[in-house]
């Protein structure tokens, strides 16, 4: 009888355990712009590691995706974000870093149903009405600015190289910040250009959290802090990083999307 017993509260442990791993939610990740999605590489691995099924969403126009600029709109990025989690039975958090704070705002928009929580790591997060670049322009403490180029000609945006390691990695080991220049790719021009309409019925009633970054050059903390001043989120975090915390402190950035998940 003891063992039998001993047995079934086995069985018991073993259900209640994949049940608990069976209820975590499907984490999609959006790169943001001058990236493709194998920035999240360590951070995909860190989420698997921990119980959690994770789509890294591919967004068309750079290397790992290719398409010509003048056919990458802001509304292709947010069907491809859409199509990634389409198959997903339950809803998703999805997280942005940079500028994939508007394709996740735009899916919220047209699909909340599909979202249980949206994750702004150092992320634009947009009003409606509001793009990128008018964002980005009104940062009075980032260090991008001077930085980028506008080639209108060819549709694409660039960063300086020489300005590339202290942009993004600021902080980081010597190594990163040697190879981090070659890593940071021409992005189209047109979605970071295009104002985002949301509503307070669709995107204003999704749940939200930021991941601010303390130390970052790109989107300042002066912006992080004044976006969600005008867009309250329901949980913040702050990381000692710069601009790339899934390559500075993937642990780190990892445990406040599972705190944010749950």
């Amino acid at each position: 009888m003891k063992a039998i017993t001993s047995m079934m509260a086995a069985s018991a442990a073993l259900i209640t355990g994949t049940a608990m791993a069976a209820e975590k939610p499907a984490i999609a990740l959006v790169h943001g712009a001058f990236e493709n999605v194998h920035v999240w590489d360590g951070l995909s691995a860190k989420l698997s590691a921990d119980g959690y099924r994770v789509i890294a969403v591919d967004l068309p126009g750079r290397d790992t995706s290719p398409m010509a600029p003048n056919q990458v709109s802001l509304d292709l990025y947010r069907d491809t974000v859409l199509k990634a989690i389409a198959g997903e039975k339950r809803p998703v958090v999805l997280v942005g870093h940079s500028f994939g704070g508007f394709p996740i705002s735009a899916a919220a928009e047209a699909a909340p149903e599909k979202i249980k929580t949206l994750i702004y790591v150092a992320a634009y997060l947009p009003q409606d009405g509001e793009s990128m670049l008018a964002l980005a322009t009104g940062d009075r403490d980032s260090k991008a600015g001077p930085q980028l180029k506008i080639d209108e000609a060819h549709g694409l945006a660039s960063v300086n190289y020489a300005a590339r390691a202290d942009l993004f990695a600021n902080g980081a080991p010597e190594g990163l910040r040697k190879v981090l220049p070659d890593l940071i790719l021409d992005e189209p021009l047109a979605p970071m250009a295009t104002p985002l309409h949301l509503t307070a019925a669709r995107y204003g009633k999704t749940d939200k959290v930021y991941v601010h970054t303390a130390f970052d050059h790109v989107v300042s903390p002066w912006l992080q802090a004044r976006m969600v001043a005008a867009t309250p989120v329901r949980a913040s975090y702050t990381l000692q990083t710069g601009h790339t915390p899934f390559l500075t402190d993937v642990a780190g950035l990892a445990a406040a999307i599972e705190q944010a998940a749950q």
